[in-house]
């Protein structure tokens, strides 16, 4: 079947939706137990009622019958109508049969009265309080007054009233209630569509929990491709800064060529010792872009296994690094990106034995989350300067030991990144064992 039309029809909006998934289940039960109340109970009360009276109207219709004259039959059937609380018309004229449209138990009176009285000829209901029965008998036509509530619940109407009320309330209600709720979804889906624009708007997480949890996880992303930008921004400025001597020291020495005086053998080793440090740069710099730009996604890891591995890879390498403990299950997975976790450890690693003698690692896996550190016996990082540290092409030369050489300023750059892409984060305090700095990297497991 084709249902366009449906899609055509319904709300595009998400309150429009919302309040047609809320609102279309009341009306319809609403709707359904009113339809059902009148049909079964109003009518089944009625009919109850009716029977009783019909017997009270057939017992008088006997007596007038039973009455020699017509004299006598009017005093018996007074006398039994009185008590009844009937009122009695003998001859009378032949009466109309009425009901309004709208009175749904007056349909069932009538019915019931001719059912049960055979000398009933009309009812009339025409007299909101008190229905006339007309019946003929051997003496002529005669009428039987009553007060409708003897064949009729009284109020019927109150109990649609009470229920049109409060489903009414109820809806409104529930639509304060559902204008609060998508407020919040309609805040974030704003705050995104500007974020496209270019515009960045305050957003503040509100809601049920799921709604929360997107905005906190939307304000993360924003955060991160921030975060990504003004780091792009800084290492094409801080690559520029850096080409910068050495471009002028290779302007400077090619200005004092000469075919006259060929280049002394110091003079050719500072160039290319120039040339090296441009080329450490660039391929620093490429090495960052193309590992961001082709990383594998996560996957299950042998945790552990993973870290022991880096750290004989690094002995096998000649350096003075070795594992001082792995806590947690040995055989426990963590789920993560191999390649680019191993890349941020094994600069860490890197920068503890350039600028330190030795290094240990520990790694330790929890419940909710993998834990590597690594501690180095240098001079460590002041407290006041390891914000400036995790910048890149930033180098903290007074603070550290350049024995070993020097690095871009990118190792611990990057291992802030690729924890912050795990959902971790990378941590730099003073150690506890050697002494200097310590680098811990922690990401949900």
């Amino acid at each position: 079947m084709n249902f366009d039309w449906l899609k055509r029809t319904m709300p595009r909006g998400l309150y429009g939706r919302a309040a047609l998934i809320l609102f279309l289940p009341v009306v319809v039960v609403t709707v359904v137990v009113t339809v059902m109340f009148l049909q079964r109970h109003f009518e089944d009360v009625t009919r109850q009622m009716t029977s009783g009276m019909a017997h009270e109207v057939a017992l008088v219709a006997s007596r007038i019958e039973a009455a020699p004259d017509e004299a006598a039959a009017r005093v018996a059937g007074r006398e039994i109508a009185a008590p009844l609380g009937l009122e009695l018309v003998l001859p009378a004229e032949p009466g109309t049969e009425w009901r309004a449209l709208y009175d749904l138990s007056g349909r069932v009176v009538i019915a019931e009265l001719h059912e049960r009285v055979p000398d009933v000829r009309s009812v009339d209901l025409s007299h909101r309080r008190e229905v006339r029965v007309t019946l003929q008998g051997r003496w002529g036509y005669y009428q039987l007054a009553f007060p409708r509530l003897r064949v009729s619940a009284s109020n019927p109407h109150q109990l649609l009233v009470l229920m049109t009320g409060t489903s009414l309330l109820m809806t409104a209600i529930a639509t304060v209630f559902l204008r609060n709720q998508l407020r919040p979804i309609r805040r974030l889906a704003r705050a995104a569509e500007e974020y496209g624009k270019g515009r960045i708007i305050p957003y503040r997480p509100a809601g049920a929990t799921e709604i929360r949890s997107a905005g906190t996880a939307f304000l993360e992303m924003r955060a991160r491709i921030e975060r990504q930008n003004e780091q792009r921004k800084q290492m094409l400025s801080g690559v520029s800064h850096d080409l910068r001597t050495p471009l002028t020291r290779l302007r400077l020495g090619l200005s004092m060529l000469s075919p006259d005086y060929p280049p002394e053998p110091d003079e050719i080793a500072a160039l290319e010792s120039d040339v090296a440090a441009m080329g450490t740069m660039v391929d620093a710099f490429l090495d960052h872009a193309r590992d961001a730009a082709q990383d594998a996604p996560p996957e299950p890891v042998p945790a552990l296994d993973f870290v022991r591995g880096i750290v004989a890879d690094a002995q096998r390498g000649g350096q003075d690094v070795v594992l001082h403990s792995a806590v947690g299950d040995q055989s426990g997975r963590a789920t993560f990106r191999r390649d680019s976790l191993r890349r941020a450890v094994e600069n860490l690693i890197g920068n503890a034995v350039r600028y330190g003698d030795r290094a240990e690692v520990e790694a330790a896996l929890g419940p909710s989350y993998f834990r590597i550190s690594i501690e180095d016996d240098g001079p460590g990082i002041p407290p006041e300067r390891r914000e400036e540290a995790l910048r890149p092409f930033t180098r903290l030369d007074p603070a550290r030991n350049q024995n070993r050489g020097q690095g871009v300023g990118l190792g611990l750059s990057i291992a802030a990144d690729i924890a912050r892409a795990h959902g971790g984060q990378l941590r730099l305090g003073q150690g506890e064992r050697l002494g200097g700095l310590r680098a811990e990297i922690v990401i949900p497991r």
